[in-house]
């Protein structure tokens, strides 16, 4: 898999400095890199690494390209040319245009040119697979799901009837989607299924983690955008949409027919209740509670930081104090303003 650093630069359109017949066989940390390697650098606060850095050659943008003493890739976004040159050096097996003899087709489903179709997929009836899709072991397409060109369903993958994806679509192992979303009326403290007739729509160049769940609309469909990107063990309830360029990350949650804008950014954790509308441009950090509307971009936070559990515990008394503290702090400045009044 070596290829040579001219190579490489004509592959990013980087400007290169040094010996371009040097060859590269992997990718490594900047401070792991050695003879052979290459590495990036984006971030000043790394520098002090660069210096010892062994790596064949470093992708650096310019204003620190003559700070490493190797041959040099010059790019404004080193990060995002690292990014792509993963691909060149990424060690996943090639998988045969081909279905495997233990795969169970429905004579309606439709298969694009140059799938491949591993062992013990199911694709039921009126599904749809789009040219150059693959579908891994175990893999289950529902009936009349719809998936667009150069998908990626990895082993274990689920997609239940009524779905429909886009095209470039990756969805990595045990991850559901169009699962029943939790819809119970009660009565007189019995609970009573509400079946869930919707379906859910996932756009183009979208990825979903592992094990995350997408469930299917109650009545409408649940929408992910198209560029959204969604980490592993993330709940999305039904009729939840989420627009377009939005990122969540690992074991976060959002509750059913919430709207969550473009290119918003949900930290690990988090949590959205129901029927709330967020704004475009919104970022929550880790572990934040979100139970309102939040109509504006900017960062947004909740809970507290940790502590030492001695002294969380001493806060969480406070905590509770905090309502009868500022009914005493009201009536001490009635009792004040009444002083004033009298003098």
């Amino acid at each position: 898999m070596s290829k040579t650093l001219q190579q490489i630069s004509d592959f990013l359109g980087a400007d290169l400095r040094g010996d371009a017949s040097l060859e590269v066989r992997g990718l490594a940390p900047l401070d792991k890199a050695q003879a052979g390697e290459i590495t990036f650098l984006s971030d000043n606060k790394y520098l002090s690494k660069l210096a010892e850095c062994q790596a064949t050659a470093v992708i650096l943008p310019e204003k620190l390209a003559d700070q490493f003493d190797g041959a040099v890739l010059v790019l404004d976004n080193p990060y995002l040319a690292f990014s792509k040159l993963s691909h060149l050096f990424d060690p996943a097996p090639v998988l045969d245009t081909n279905i495997h003899p233990t795969a169970v087709i429905a004579d309606s489903a439709k298969l694009g040119e140059g799938v491949h179709i591993g062992p013990y997929v199911v694709v039921d009836e009126g599904a749809e697979i789009g040219a150059h899709s693959q579908l891994m072991a175990h893999v289950v397409v529902g009936a009349n799901s719809k998936l667009g060109e150069q998908c990626r369903l990895f082993p274990r993958v689920t997609v239940y009837h009524g779905v429909e994806m886009g095209n470039q679509v990756t969805i990595q192992s045990g991850a559901i989607i169009g699962s029943d979303g939790f819809g119970f009326a009660n009565d007189k403290g019995e609970w009573h299924k509400i079946a869930q007739i919707g379906g859910v729509k996932i756009g183009n160049r979208v990825e979903i983690g592992a094990n995350t769940t997408i469930d299917r609309g109650a009545i409408d469909d649940t929408i992910i955008e198209d560029n959204v990107i969604l980490d592993n063990q993330i709940q999305i309830a039904h009729n939840v949409k989420i627009g377009y360029g939005s990122a969540m990350a690992a074991c976060s949650g959002i509750a059913g027919s919430t709207e969550v804008g473009k290119y918003c950014v949900i930290g690990g954790g988090s949590c959205i209740s129901g029927h709330l509308k967020i704004a475009d441009g919104v970022q929550m950090t880790g572990m934040a509670a979100i139970t309102g509307n939040i109509k504006e971009a900017g960062v947004y936070s909740s809970g507290t930081g940790y502590q030492e559990t001695k002294q969380w515990r001493k806060s969480v008394v406070r905590y509770r104090q905090l309502d009868d503290m500022a009914r005493s702090i009201k009536a001490l400045e009635r009792e004040l303003a009444e002083l004033k009044g009298s003098e």
